[in-house]
């Protein structure tokens, strides 16, 4: 591997809470190789910054105003950019881990990762290297195993478009409410649909759903 001692890292963090960024940016710069350059309390402003100056790094929370984080590492993928991205969040669900590496991050971490580990996921991540929180790995990897039933591995039947739309919304990390305003249709509306995909999939609940949706290619996240 490339020896980076001599180079710092530059690093734009995004996370639309001001005190928690202070945190990170204290976490970070016990570390004299990391360089916090800009900070962004949402999502657009993340991407902005990180067209702008072109960091080593992104570190992104999930959940902001306006664009996600996982739209952000979409976004910034399909900008042609190598910057490094680092989710880092309290959201473990399997969903968003998913949607997010299938978005081009690089690296998933919990927010109650030890400093040690956020660093060491920071240099990871800036060296190309793929970074999963030790806590959720092995739960995605059982999630990903083939442990279901021969029913529901077998070709369910279709899902309607809006059907598709909702799980696709529903793997984003969105709650019925925001799945509801991005089709413009009611809170009810998007239940009766997900009870029918859960039906058709044989799925127990929203993260069952996602992951046989994903699984059998009835949902492409990268794509929505």
């Amino acid at each position: 591997m490339t020896d980076h001692n001599a180079e710092l890292i530059s690093v734009v963090l995004a996370d639309d809470h001001a005190v928690v960024r202070m945190g990170i940016r204290e976490l970070l710069e016990r570390d004299e190789r990391l360089r916090i350059i800009a900070e962004a309390s949402d999502g657009d402003q993340a991407l902005a910054l990180a067209q702008a100056v072109r960091p080593d790094v992104l570190v992104l929370d999930i959940q902001m105003p306006g664009r996600t984080g996982i739209e952000v590492a979409r976004a910034v993928r399909a900008a042609g950019l190598n910057t490094g991205i680092l989710i880092l969040t309290a959201y473990d669900d399997e969903p968003y881990i998913l949607s997010a590496l299938q978005a081009g991050a690089n690296g998933y971490v919990l927010t109650t990762a030890a400093q040690d580990d956020l660093t060491d996921a920071v240099h990871a991540v800036y060296e190309g290297q793929s970074v999963l929180d030790p806590q959720l790995t092995q739960r995605l990897l059982q999630q990903l195993s083939p442990q279901h039933s021969p029913q529901e591995e077998s070709i369910p039947e279709a899902l309607t478009n809006r059907e598709a739309d909702v799980l696709r919304l529903v793997a984003h990390g969105f709650t019925n409410k925001a799945v509801a305003a991005q089709l413009g249709i009611s809170d009810r509306t998007v239940q009766g649909h997900l009870a029918n995909v859960f039906t058709k999939l044989h799925a127990a609940s929203r993260t069952d759903a996602v992951m046989i949706g994903l699984r059998l290619g009835l949902i492409t996240v990268n794509d929505a």
